[in-house]
């Protein structure tokens, strides 16, 4: 491998290579979900572009520390310090304890990401765990002047901090943005601050309020933001290798995030930032006020009126993957089909690798190749460029399956595990076998067809054999003429 691992932080608005404080063992915290639904479309974008990283990272590293929490409290309605707490409410709605309503998407959540193949993070921390931590670092931020208590509730002095710091360094957006935001909004609460973009590191309860705890404050409950500074530190230390997240957590959490840890620390939090883009359908936004939502297991199951079909989870993983993560992603039918066959290719391709024979007069030499691989992921983790990299793999298995190349022993090893390796381990992606009741019918009526092609070949009816073949290809199905007979395969 020629090329080192670049990614584009977010920090500093450029790719920069990638140096761990400890190349034996890299720290990496990405921000979770909130449990109050089931986990959908956007989700899945955002996890399965970290999975890519971690598994990544896995292969270059001895280790991985990946530490990923579960919001399961203080995430409020409108994502910063006013609103309702989104469990809170969901419990009222399901008429179920907050904790009942956590438990049920956290289960749900798990269901849909292993069906995505998505691998478990080391440590999954939850803000409701960890309340005196939390507890203990506003009153340290208090002691430093960097906090101040109003009524029950503290907020964190945004000016206070960018007298020595730089509050939006990560987002861009200066002091001023944020004064003429503000003034154009009307929120409950603000006239506790002292200005009007402070954030809430600790908030207080209302008597009927769900979830609360005792703190030197009062009953209350912790700001969003406190929460993944604290839970990142504790099990990655003060300053660590990458922070990820969603773009729509850019600011103000991660922001926030910073300048609580570089306030209570003064070093600096974490070194890269990486955050994955957003998901349109049919070019418009996601969202629940859209009503253009699409849940996880209703791609699976195909139960959503903006779904012509159910679409396998390799399906939908391959589609998301064939997508930088830095890149909007498009959802549309037309899309997770044209997924569906390219996955259809790589998988054939991948079956004829075990039965590839090799020749001591082998040409092909595929160092450049495997390179090409390492180049994509090196230059921050290009998926879409390694699958079309598979795919030209796929060209050479095609070759040498046909005799149209051959290929020595060491070569053809070389050259099977980097397509296994990237597939597999890298692109996380499984083999889906074909194993339903119509896919046995379409395989024994493609194995007659076949036959009827043959026997038209034989007889020396080339126009039927064409028109075999050219109807064939229309429905893009292609048939492989080869030594030993023919065979067929789906075609992107």
């Amino acid at each position: 491998m020629k090329s080192k691992l670049h990614l584009y932080n977010t920090l500093s608005r450029k790719k920069e290579e990638f140096i761990p404080n400890d190349p034996n063992v890299v720290g990496i915290y990405v921000c979770g979900p909130t449990v109050y639904g089931d986990a959908h479309l956007g989700h899945a974008k955002s996890y399965i572009s970290f999975d890519l990283i971690y598994r990544y990272l896995l292969h270059l590293y001895p280790k991985v520390k990946y530490v990923q929490n579960i919001t399961d409290v203080g995430h409020l309605t409108d994502d910063a310090d006013m609103g309702d707490d989104k469990i809170a409410r969901q419990s009222r709605l399901e008429k179920v304890d907050p904790m009942a309503v956590v438990e049920k998407y956290i289960y749900s959540c798990f269901r849909d990401m292993d069906a995505l193949n998505v691998k478990r993070a080391d440590i999954y921390p939850r803000p409701s765990g960890h309340i005196q931590e939390q507890i203990e670092s506003i009153e340290i931020l208090i002691e430093k002047g960097f906090a101040y208590e109003v009524n029950g509730s503290v907020y964190f002095d945004v000016s206070k901090y960018d007298e020595d710091h730089d509050y939006g360094k990560l987002s861009g957006r200066t002091i001023e943005q944020l004064m003429d935001g503000a003034a154009n909004r009307e929120l409950s609460g603000q006239s506790e601050k002292k200005n009007s973009f402070d954030f809430a590191l600790w908030k207080k309860a209302e008597p009927q309020h769900l979830m609360q705890w005792n703190s030197p404050w009062g009953k209350g409950y912790p700001g969003w933001h406190i929460e993944c500074t604290v839970m990142s530190q504790k099990y990655l230390g003060e300053n660590f290798d990458i922070h990820g997240g969603g773009l729509e957590n850019q600011f103000p959490h991660h922001e926030c995030e910073i300048a609580q840890a570089e306030a209570l620390t003064n070093k600096p939090f974490a070194n890269y930032w990486l955050h994955n883009n957003m998901v349109t359908i049919n070019g418009q936004k996601m969202g629940k006020s859209l009503g253009n939502g699409i849940f996880c297991h209703e791609l699976f199951s195909g139960e959503n009126h903006q779904l012509d079909r159910p679409y396998s989870p390799m399906t939908v993983r391959f589609f998301i993957l064939q997508s930088h993560y830095r890149s909007t992603l498009d959802f549309s039918n037309e899309a997770l089909e044209a997924a569906t066959k390219g996955l259809n290719r790589l998988q054939s391709g991948l079956k004829k690798l075990d039965d590839l024979k090799a020749d001591p007069n082998g040409e092909v030499i595929v160092d450049d190749w495997i390179e090409s691989l390492y180049s994509a992921m090196n230059d921050d983790f290009n998926s879409p460029i390694v699958i079309a990299q598979l795919f030209e793999g796929l060209k050479t298995i095609n070759q040498i399956a046909e005799g149209k190349v051959k290929i020595s022993e060491g070569e053809l090893k070389k050259f099977t595990d980097a397509f296994k390796l990237f597939y597999y381990d890298i692109l996380g992606l499984q083999l889906e076998e074909q194993a339903t009741a119509d896919n046995e019918i379409t395989n024994e009526l493609m194995d007659l067809i076949i036959q009827f092609r043959q026997a038209a070949k034989s007889e020396r009816d080339f126009a039927t054999a064409d028109k075999i073949r050219d109807r064939l290809k229309e429905l893009n199905i292609v048939i492989k003429d080869q030594k030993d007979g023919a065979s067929w395969e789906y075609e992107n």
